[in-house]
């Protein structure tokens, strides 16, 4: 079982990079934004709370990803390939909150792969995407918050994950094939 935590910046391709390794190594996927977006899209009482908070460009607290993630996670049953998280954590309290949700079932992570792009390529392909598929996040000015908190929350974690003996870092830019490879070529060399 090879659970993975994909990180980067937004607009690093995580997503894209997520649907390649499901595609070769049949891992399951968790991706915190696709889980909100569909509380937010169906109404719910947690789509409600989530939305208000990404609105505004903030994270959603600790407690409530994590018990989202443990019953998403639980949902791929105990003898699966392994599961790529997405968005989560972007924190260290969140990287240990995993660490320890993950331990309960008698399970860690095995590899934080991180996608290393720099800022400019991150601004032109986020506004990009805003402009495909219409976002509301997207934008030049929400980007910019959301860049933000990356470098002032998340991109810590880095060291947190290499601390624990499993980050990766792998260059993020090229065709989505050459990122591919160098992901598959980590991936490969993890035990089990």
């Amino acid at each position: 079982m090879k659970n993975i935590v994909i990180f980067g910046a937004p607009g690093a391709g995580k997503g894209t990079q997520s649907d390649k390794m499901i595609e070769k190594y049949g891992f399951g996927h968790i991706s915190t934004g696709d889980v909100l977006r569909n509380e937010i899209k169906n109404g719910t009482a947690l789509g409600k709370t989530a939305k208000g908070y990404i609105d505004n460009g903030q994270l959603i607290p600790d407690e409530l990803m994590v018990d989202i993630l443990a019953h998403v996670y639980d949902s791929f049953g105990s003898h699966h390939k392994g599961v790529i998280f997405d968005g989560f954590p972007r924190t260290t309290p969140q990287a240990e909150a995993l660490k320890k949700m993950l331990h309960e079932r008698g399970h860690k992570i095995a590899a934080m792969i991180e996608l290393a792009v720099p800022e400019e390529e991150l601004m032109a392909r986020l506004i990009n995407r805003g402009k495909e598929s219409g976002r509301s996040d997207d934008n030049e000015e929400t980007i910019k918050k959301r860049l933000n908190v990356y470098h002032t929350q998340t991109a810590p974690l880095i060291d947190w994950y290499k601390k624990e003996g499993v980050h990766h870092h792998v260059e993020g830019l090229g065709t989505v094939e050459e990122i591919f490879a160098r992901i598959a070529s980590e991936i490969d060399q993890l035990s089990e």
